[in-house]
């Protein structure tokens, strides 16, 4: 069986159940035990795909400046953990909206 297109009503329902208390924890749980292999993978990808080669590395010695080495260890480091959150977070919520869209009746069903 094929996936099947959503309407933009059933995509903006599910966004909508998203926004309810409690309705991501599922997902949140199920991320947060992957985690650690999530961030193999982020990493890695990253990497493979020179999202952060020698322009991001230039971008951040001249936001840093050249002469504070201190400073980019913790701006290198709070960009990786801003990085990893926002891919934790952006997981969870795929995972919910995928489950939400996975609940919602076909137009045969409907």
């Amino acid at each position: 069986m094929g996936e099947r297109a959503y309407t933009d009503a059933e995509v903006d329902a599910a966004i909508a159940a998203l926004a309810e208390a409690d309705r991501l924890r599922g997902a949140q749980e199920l991320v947060a035990r992957a985690a650690p292999q999530l961030q193999q993978i982020l990493d890695r990808s990253l990497a493979e795909g020179g999202w952060f080669g020698g322009a991001h590395e230039q971008a951040l010695r001249e936001a840093v400046g050249a002469e504070a080495p201190e400073r980019e260890r913790l701006v290198r480091t709070l960009l990786a953990e801003e990085t990893r959150l926002g891919m934790l977070v952006g997981v969870a919520v795929g995972f919910g909206l995928a489950r939400e869209l996975d609940t919602t009746p076909t137009p045969q069903e409907g």
